[in-house]
């Protein structure tokens, strides 16, 4: 049997490149699965929320292999899977989900009733999504095969374009899914808060949706250089103009049609002085205040319900200071929660594969190798405008 190397969460601020199993068709619970396939990892991407339980903003255990964005190649498959053969290469919703239970079957793959004992959705390398064991490795296991890949219609033409597709396991749908949410239609205005790389994907994919205008605002001159430099406006949330007045310059009028939060709940304030400062209610109340009657907001950032490094009780259990009476006044619609992939994965993947979205180059793909990942960890936790993409077995770069 061959070795197995992954990305191990040790302690807030660490992570390590580490032997791991070799992955079997087994369940957490250690129950043999005929529909699992095991992946020779092609590529897998470092996350914002990976870095949630890195900085020690969730309860995850040390020893936890991380990663949940995947696209790999399938070399084993169990006697029960009918649609995938040997060598197929395929994209791995990070949606741990069985397609038979009632949320499945009504395409909310993000709350699968059956991967996870504990509670509703799973994940792979994620803290209470399950243990499903991460795939930021050489080789991972993905169960209910045949229900959650997508596989590629065809192999020369996926690996030219990898670095675009190696989005579709998580930050492209999600950014998507954020401005479906939002209501985005042609001609819409637009505001994303956060330039990471899910928001430039949410930027992305209002663009792609027929928006007139894309206002992207982060605290981050970086990041925001980056979006202006693939086409979208900006706002500078560490300046002291507030967000109505730097969306008035741009617009004409303090407010937009649509409105994304691709922060979450690390969210910082805005003004001078306060961006330095944690407040994880700041974004839901902006939104709030610039999103226009009637309007609605799409929330793919990620909050949690529980937060031990936060900086009060309160945010520790997940409550947050939001003005909801605010969005109730002005009949606000709200959209939130895990995105289901498998409901815009295979359009994303026509888009990709027929340039209408170049999103490599949106997020800023910068490929690295297995070894190099505690790097890339570092480098996007200090707000690097890039999406590190690893590379286990040095078939991309």
């Amino acid at each position: 049997m061959t070795g197995n190397r992954g990305v191990v969460y040790l302690a807030p601020g660490q992570v390590e490149v580490r032997p791991i199993p070799f992955p079997e068709l087994a369940s957490p619970a250690g129950r043999k699965l005929g529909h699992g396939v095991i992946l020779k990892v092609l590529s897998t991407n470092i996350c914002g929320s990976d870095q949630h339980m890195v900085r020690g903003r969730t309860t995850a255990p040390s020893g936890l292999v991380l990663g949940h964005e995947i696209t790999g190649e399938v070399i084993e498959a169990g006697g029960d899977v009918e649609t995938l053969r040997i060598g197929d290469l395929v994209s791995v919703p990070f949606n741990v989900a069985c397609g038979r239970c009632r949320c499945c079957k009504e395409q909310h793959t993000g709350v699968c009733l059956s991967v996870n004992p504990a509670r509703a959705g799973g994940a792979y390398g994620y803290v209470d999504m399950g243990g499903w064991v991460g795939g930021q490795a050489e080789y991972v296991m993905v169960p209910y095969a045949d229900f959650n890949l997508l596989k590629f219609p065809d192999r020369d033409q996926a690996l030219a374009k990898i670095r675009d597709l190696t989005c579709l396991s998580d930050i492209l749908p999600t950014g998507y899914h954020g401005a479906v949410s939002a209501g985005v239609g042609p001609g819409s205005t637009v505001y994303v808060a956060g330039a990471g790389p899910v928001g430039l994907a949410a930027a992305a994919s209002a663009r792609l949706l027929g928006a007139a205008v894309v206002i992207v605002g982060d605290v981050n001159p970086a990041r925001l250089a980056h979006a202006r430099a693939v086409g979208f406006e900006t706002a500078d949330l560490s300046l002291d103009a507030s967000l109505g007045e730097q969306i008035a310059a741009i617009l004409g009028a303090p407010e937009v049609d649509c409105a994304i939060d691709a922060v979450g709940f690390e969210a910082r304030g805005h003004g001078h002085a306060g961006s330095r400062q944690e407040a994880p209610a700041t974004v839901l109340n902006a939104l709030m205040e610039v999103t226009r009657e009637a309007g609605r907001i799409g929330i793919p950032g990620l909050y949690v319900t529980d937060d031990p490094g936060a900086a009060d009780e309160a945010a520790k259990q997940g409550s947050l200071s939001v003005r909801f009476g605010l969005g109730w006044a002005k009949s606000h619609s709200f959209f939130t929660g895990q995105t289901p992939v498998m409901k815009y994965n295979r359009a994303l993947m026509q888009a990709i594969l027929w340039d209408r979205i170049p999103i490599a180059e949106v997020v800023g793909v910068e490929v690295i190798s297995l070894d190099n990942a505690p790097r890339g960890y570092a480098e996007f936790d200090g707000g690097a405008p890039k999406k590190f993409v690893i590379d286990p077995h040095g078939q991309l770069r």
